[in-house]
């Protein structure tokens, strides 16, 4: 029996070079960037003396806003929304320039641990490049939008509170974004920062929920508007949007539990074949040479793979329960 080993190295070097994106944007960003950290970015550098306040903010808004900003460049469109939510601090063009060097470092390690030819050692390269950048920008915003979920009834409460012994609303904030940690307490802090400088709270808060395609949040910007143009006891419609939303991420985890054995037989059962078509090319590299040169089978080939796609998108919209 031939063994051949080059499937499990296509896997090496891309599970290499995903973890390289992270390793690179650790050494450039330190921990600043970590996602809920006990001390926020915001503060950190304020901390640091990394520029006025003034200075921090306008660092942050572009940070914020440079990714939605940049869907013009060739590949990036596929990944701008993603890196938006997720707040990526690297620049559109630090992330390209990231895609090519682990690009080039996918195609070294194709190089030393395979036979295949170089035309397709490059095209290999340069979809381990982008993908594994793809891969890990996705996985950064799941992470970030999952904690400002679970952060935000706590913060809606604190709000409430702060209200309650008598401080104006922007003081609220500022409060939020000194106590709650990162993600939130930072995109808090802007906003207690935009309000400062006299922009409208209820403007600023809507401009997040949008770039963060977040419900909870369009609520809270609502309650906040609403009562700035028709006043009212803002504490107490607080108080029951907490309870809102702690109502619907009790629900949200319920289900979660509830989908959880679907979700995992619909992984199954799509990796499955994947699996066994690595596991065949690995123990029996010739289990296919009787009949690769027969007439059906690339069209067999690609009937298999439509029917495994399929899979994929109707498992996930079985188990796709919108709260």
């Amino acid at each position: 029996m031939i063994i051949s080993m080059e499937p499990v190295i296509y896997g090496v070097v891309f599970i290499a070079v995903l973890l390289l994106v992270e390793g690179i944007y650790l050494t450039v960003f330190g921990k600043s960037i970590s996602l809920n950290s006990r001390v926020n970015r915001r503060y950190e550098l304020l901390e640091k003396g990394k520029g006025s306040r003034e200075e921090v903010l306008n660092q942050l808004r572009k940070e914020m806003g440079q990714h939605l900003g940049s869907r013009q460049i060739p590949l990036y469109s596929l990944l701008a929304e993603k890196a938006q939510k997720a707040n990526i601090a690297f620049s559109p063009l630090q992330l390209v320039l990231v895609m090519i060097v682990l690009g080039m470092v996918a195609f070294v390690g194709l190089s030393i641990g395979t036979a295949t030819s170089a035309p397709l050692r490059i095209v290999i390269s340069i979809a381990m490049g982008i993908g594994a950048v793809y891969v890990w920008v996705q996985t950064k915003a799941k992470k970030r939008l999952a904690l400002i979920e679970e952060q935000l009834p706590d913060a809606v409460e604190l709000m409430v509170r702060s209200l309650r012994v008598g401080h104006p609303f922007s003081n609220a904030l500022t409060i939020v974004s000194r106590e709650i940690p990162d993600p939130l307490g930072t995109e808090m802090g802007i906003i207690a920062d935009e309000s400062a400088y006299g922009r409208d709270v209820g403007e600023a808060l809507k401009d997040m929920a949008e770039r963060l395609d977040m419900q909870d949040l369009r609520f809270l910007a609502v309650a906040v508007s609403i009562q700035q143009q028709s006043g009212g006891n803002l504490a107490e419609v607080l108080e029951g949007l907490s309870k809102v939303i702690r109502a619907r991420f009790k629900l949200f985890r319920r289900v979660k539990a509830i989908t959880a054995e679907a979700k995992w037989s619909g992984n199954f059962l799509s990796g499955f074949p994947l699996a066994a078509l690595v596991l065949i090319s690995v123990m029996k590299p010739d289990y296919y040479d009787r009949v690769k040169d027969t007439p059906a089978f690339i069209p067999a080939c690609l009937v298999v793979a439509g029917f495994l796609v399929a899979n994929i998108f109707v498992m996930r919209a079985l188990v796709n329960i919108k709260v």
